[in-house]
């Protein structure tokens, strides 16, 4: 599956081979600040309560650089979307107070491993700071850049950064894609008002 895949993206231009380029791991413009006695536009708890109405996936992206000394890094990650297709992109989104993302920067490459139904606990353990994230966690390299491809994810998409642009508080990583695979019929799991789920229909 992996060597169908890294021949689909190399017959339609995408880079398989390339060096990841410099990586600016937090890039620093103005941010906007609220002036004395200026009302917040919205209260972030509510902004939390009614953003949390709206489903996603729920994913796990890996990087690994063979100079870093603590080993390979990843973090839960439910903001991950398909951008382009032509070239094949993806993005995520990264707090800029996140201590893993310098980590997955300095790599240049990442894993977004898609997980499944089944796999809370998994997300659970990535989503954990500060402890050994891939303690008991099999995984192996992924094809194109040898990010942690991590063991029964029904999908993942191997990327090299591509840009890194500025969003408030976070970060949004645009990825781009040089192999993925999937399994077939492996259901997602779903993260709904601060709870996992699963589709069923």
């Amino acid at each position: 599956m992996a060597a169908t895949a890294v021949r689909y993206l190399r017959s339609v231009g995408a880079a398989t081979t390339a060096g990841p380029a410099p990586v600016d791991p937090l890039p620093r413009p103005d941010l906007r600040a609220v002036a004395d006695g200026e009302r917040l536009p919205v209260d972030p708890a509510e902004f939390r309560r009614v953003l949390g109405h709206f489903a996603t996936g729920v994913t796990v992206v890996t990087a690994h650089d063979p100079d870093d000394p603590d080993g390979p890094a990843g973090f839960a990650c439910q903001s991950f979307a398909s951008l382009s297709l032509d070239p094949p992109l993806v993005a995520f989104m990264v707090a800029r107070t996140s201590t893993t993302w310098p980590r997955i920067a300095h790599a240049g490459a990442f894993c977004v491993n898609i997980l499944g139904a089944e796999q809370g606990a998994l997300c659970r353990k990535f989503a954990v700071s500060g402890a050994d994230k891939f303690a008991g966690v099999t995984y192996e390299a992924a094809p194109a850049t040898g990010s942690p491809l991590l063991g029964s994810v029904p999908a993942w998409v191997d990327c090299r950064i591509q840009a890194v642009h500025t969003g408030g508080d976070h970060l949004i990583v645009v990825g781009r894609v040089e192999a993925l695979g999937a399994a077939d019929g492996d259901a997602p799991l779903l993260f709904h008002r601060g709870a996992f789920g699963r589709f069923s229909g």
